[in-house]
């Protein structure tokens, strides 16, 4: 079906590569327009007194944002940027440039999802609405069950997938669209609405830990997959803290700028060359992970952020503002904890075996709500993705999808097996702080250090 006038709104979806439905947005539409959004919200304290975004997370963000517009100003088109609610916003687009057609990546969180109902079902009737799932390995044609039918676990889910042989699933990533091709659109209609202030795309003062966009995604793809740490990869994966030992894909995964079929189809490539391995199936492993949270937050939507977590069943979990604060701040009684939380604050990201330490105290040791934790890493993490975040919180605090009801780990045990000299804690000044373990609790107990 031919478009005269398209509007393509970039979310969650940041590259012109490996990119379907922007191929059929060119292929549809005699004229396409560009955008993407910077939800206002974000900026807001949300109910945990937290902001959505923090600073190093919107960096990373704007960073992304500003590789993109540069490929698409290579290929002679514009990348609108605003910031505001997108359900004031794309109304006011379609109107101000005469919109057919809007095209935008499926989208997995609640909140999102929402607001693309809500336009869908307010938008004018002659103003197409069209989406795609796009963001995962596996597509949901291509799973034996409906996503209703999502199974309880991930075990139940590999060993239902797993047959599938998802490698062998992912077709060579798709060439960008033709954008050349089209025409560039005269935009004084967005002067003439008050839409043409664009967001300060200003790069950091300093470079952050991961640089953003589709370029710097595919050099790290070509730096680790041209190493031979994918033959390593399982062995190396739980580190602390080290560059190498792990894939750092997922900040780029979580804005897009790459997808997790092209990571596929290098493991395939790299299989080729160098011989698979348990360590380069795990790359594998740990995508059909990310790939079963995006599909359980689209399978349990608002259960995904509720206390009693999918099945209504809140944990024996309460919360004591200063214990978060100490956690927040790494002044816990627990040197190990500390250090992560300090690298969290210092780089906007931790490894996965951090994450689980620091949330498996927060929840056990601190006895805090887990929404939490999940809200604060919403705020700190470059690499935050909705699904994966909060997904996993639920899982360490047994309320989500965890036959085994939450995940407890010895502190005392991950410290010895992890940083065994002490070389992660003191790099991260983990040692713990005097004055907040003299904190009492409502009814006046001292605050023992067990929590």
């Amino acid at each position: 079906m031919t478009t005269a006038r398209g509007l393509y709104w970039f979310a969650g979806d940041l590259r012109l590569a490996d990119n379907p439905l922007l191929n059929q947005a060119a292929a549809e539409c005699r004229e396409l327009t560009f955008v993407t959004l910077l939800d206002e919200r974000l900026n807001a304290a949300n109910r945990y007194q937290l902001r959505g975004m923090g600073s190093q997370r919107r960096q990373f963000l704007i960073d992304s944002v500003a590789a993109l517009r540069s490929e698409l100003a290579a290929a002679g088109h514009h990348l609108i940027v605003l910031e505001g609610r997108p359900t004031a916003l794309i109304p006011a687009l379609v109107a101000a440039l005469s919109i057919d057609g809007v095209y935008r990546s499926e989208p997995v969180g609640w909140d999102e999802w929402r607001d693309w109902r809500d336009l869908v079902h307010g938008g004018a009737a002659t103003t197409r609405w069209q989406s795609r799932w796009q963001h995962t390995l596996l597509r949901p044609a291509e799973l034996p069950f409906a996503i209703e039918q999502l199974p309880a676990s991930f075990s139940k889910f590999r060993r239902a997938v797993e047959p599938l042989s998802p490698a062998e699933l992912v077709e060579p990533a798709s060439l960008p669209a033709p954008l050349a091709e089209l025409p560039v659109r005269a935009e004084q209609g967005l002067v003439d609405a008050g839409l043409a202030s664009a967001v300060d795309l200003t790069p950091a003062a300093s470079a952050g830990l991961f640089a953003g966009g589709s370029r710097a995604a595919a050099d790290h793809l070509d730096s680790y997959f041209g190493s031979r740490q994918p033959s390593h990869y399982k062995e190396t994966r739980n580190a602390l803290s080290d560059w190498a030992s792990s894939t750092k894909f997922s900040p780029w995964l979580a804005v897009g700028s790459l997808s997790p079929r092209q990571v596929a189809a290098r493991v395939a490539a790299y299989e080729a060359e160098h011989g698979a391995n348990e360590s380069t199936y795990w790359i594998i492993f740990e995508l059909l992970w990310r790939d079963y949270f995006q599909f359980y937050s689209y399978r349990y939507g608002a259960k995904l952020f509720a206390f009693g977590g999918i099945e209504r069943r809140p944990p024996l979990t309460s919360f004591y503002p200063q214990r978060f604060a100490a956690w927040c701040h790494g002044a816990t009684d627990y040197p190990l904890v500390n250090a992560a939380m300090n690298e969290l604050r210092a780089t906007g990201y931790l490894s996965n075996r951090a994450r689980q330490i620091v949330a498996s105290c927060l929840v056990h040791e601190l006895g805090l709500d887990w929404r939490y934790g999940a809200a604060y890493f919403e705020q700190q993490l470059v690499d935050y993705d909705v699904a994966s975040n909060w997904g996993n919180w639920q899982y360490i605090a047994g309320v989500g999808a965890d036959p085994r009801g939450g995940r407890h780990f010895s502190l005392a045990k991950q410290a010895a097996q992890y940083d065994p000299d002490g070389v992660y804690v003191e790099r991260w000044q983990g040692a713990v702080q005097p004055g907040y373990g003299d904190a009492v609790d409502a009814v006046d107990w001292p605050r023992s250090a067990d929590g």
